[in-house]
């Protein structure tokens, strides 16, 4: 059962990579490296760095808003 959600796990990071690799659009290609985050926070956790996996899993939703935020300025 683990092999499958790894295999799923890493089918989404190349999805992300994809994303971030075809698109044109800074905000879709942002999109695309936290899809890339989110498969990989998994095998980060499968390694034993639990307390990596947890501070990635806090900091990527922070860096990405923050980005947003400077990337748009005050249109949001």
């Amino acid at each position: 059962m683990t092999t499958y959600l790894m295999i799923l796990m890493a089918l989404v990071a190349v999805l992300g990579a994809g994303i971030a690799l075809l698109s044109k659009n800074a905000f879709n290609k942002l999109i695309g490296v936290a899809v890339i985050a989110s498969g990989t926070i998994p095998f980060i956790a499968i390694a034993g760095y639990l307390d990596v996996a947890v501070a990635v899993a806090l900091l990527l939703p922070l860096t990405t808003i923050m980005i947003l935020k400077i990337t748009v300025g005050d249109d949001v």
